[in-house]
């Protein structure tokens, strides 16, 4: 950018000439104290920060280590598929004849000398059924008659509802497209059903499943214990924010375009848990009267204080942390006498914690 004609300038112009030249320096200078500050930082991970696994390493190969081709592999115990215990069918096949000198051996008493087993898929072909409701006119009423559909053969569609979970579970579960769910169905199937065949089997299933998630969503209100934590999804191509809410008995999940308190306060339609489980995220806090932090949260960014070099506080908590997600996966397993002393000690531990010194400037962080 070439420089302004100062002499053409007049005062009030170059009074605000100046004042945003200042307002500039003030914004590069406080730009270099941050880059400045994370020179020698440890890189953030999904192991020490919120980063999800697709973000480490990206483009470097994951950050695996090289291994040459001629470096020796480790040895490792042998596995195999274990015998079905219910086969379909047993073929038992006797010898007929002897492998070495070709005698015949079809009368001899045999044994069975090896056994396995053998799978395949049978030919999948659609099953189509003709239904015809036959009906009359009624001798009573004059009125004409029709017989009733069979269950699950409405007309209407004449996919069943083995087709339409099928489908179903490939699109949502495995992002296959209305194009290829097409030839799947024809070339593995010999199904030929169109991409707005498929659309509208989805658009009538619809109905179940919002029946389905309101149903989920009242369990999911009768806990004590509610869970949550939120991440980005692509709609459409456009990022969205995909949240779960979970309980003892049901998980729901949320699909909105914004990260905003809202979408919560929705879900819970004015009830408040006993206690809310989630991340230190400010739209997850004072959704229940108390609230727990997540400890898994907790516990990369403790990681990430010791990745920059706090040795002395942070790996306290750590051990601390990991020893308290022990006793939380054993839970179900213990007394509640049992379960008030570990609670006991846990706020033992993390009052002696409080008041070792904290030099390190991550570790300051964590407090």
């Amino acid at each position: 950018m070439a420089p302004p004609l100062f002499h053409e300038l007049t005062d009030a112009e170059k009074n605000d000439l100046l004042l945003a030249q200042h307002e500039m320096i003030e914004r590069m200078a406080a730009r270099i104290s941050e880059l400045e500050s994370l020179v020698g930082k440890p890189r953030k991970t999904s192991k020490n920060s919120h980063l999800p696994p697709s973000k480490d390493d990206f483009g470097k190969g994951g950050g695996r280590k090289h291994v040459s081709r001629n470096a020796r592999r480790p040895t490792r115990e042998g596995q195999h598929r274990p015998l079905a215990e219910t086969p379909d069918r047993t073929e038992r096949v006797m010898a007929a004849t002897c492998g070495h000198c070709g005698t015949d051996v079809s009368s001899q008493v045999q044994r069975c000398r090896h056994r396995y087993d053998h799978i395949d898929l049978p030919p999948i072909r659609p099953v189509v059924t003709r239904v015809e409701l036959f009906g009359g006119r009624c001798r009573e009423c004059g009125r004409r008659y029709r017989a009733q559909a069979p269950v699950g053969m409405a007309p209407g569609t004449p996919f069943g509802p083995g087709i339409r979970s099928l489908l179903a579970y490939l699109h949502h579960s495995h992002h296959v497209g209305f194009e290829r769910l097409s030839r799947i169905a024809r070339e593995l199937f010999g199904l030929v059903i169109s991409e707005g065949a498929i659309a509208n089997i989805f658009r009538r299933m619809g109905t179940c499943m919002a029946a389905a998630t309101q149903a989920i969503g009242t369990r999911l209100l009768k806990a004590r214990i509610i869970a949550s934590d939120e991440t980005t999804t692509r709609t459409n191509g456009v990022t969205h924010w995909q949240w779960v809410f979970l309980s003892k008995d049901a998980v729901l999940h949320r699909i909105a375009p914004r990260r905003a308190r809202e979408v919560a306060e929705e879900v819970l339609g004015g009830h408040q848990p006993d206690v809310w489980i989630s991340d230190r995220y400010a739209g997850q806090q004072e959704l229940g009267r108390e609230h727990q932090v997540c400890l898994a949260h907790v516990l990369r960014d403790v990681q990430y204080a010791i990745d920059c070099g706090d040795l002395a506080f942070a790996p306290k908590v750590r051990d601390h942390l990991r020893w308290a997600i022990g006793v939380g996966k054993r839970r179900d397993r213990l007394k509640d006498t049992t379960l008030a002393a570990y609670a006991a000690k846990a706020d033992n531990v993390l009052t002696r914690l409080m008041r070792i010194p904290i030099a390190h400037p991550a570790g300051k962080v964590l407090l």
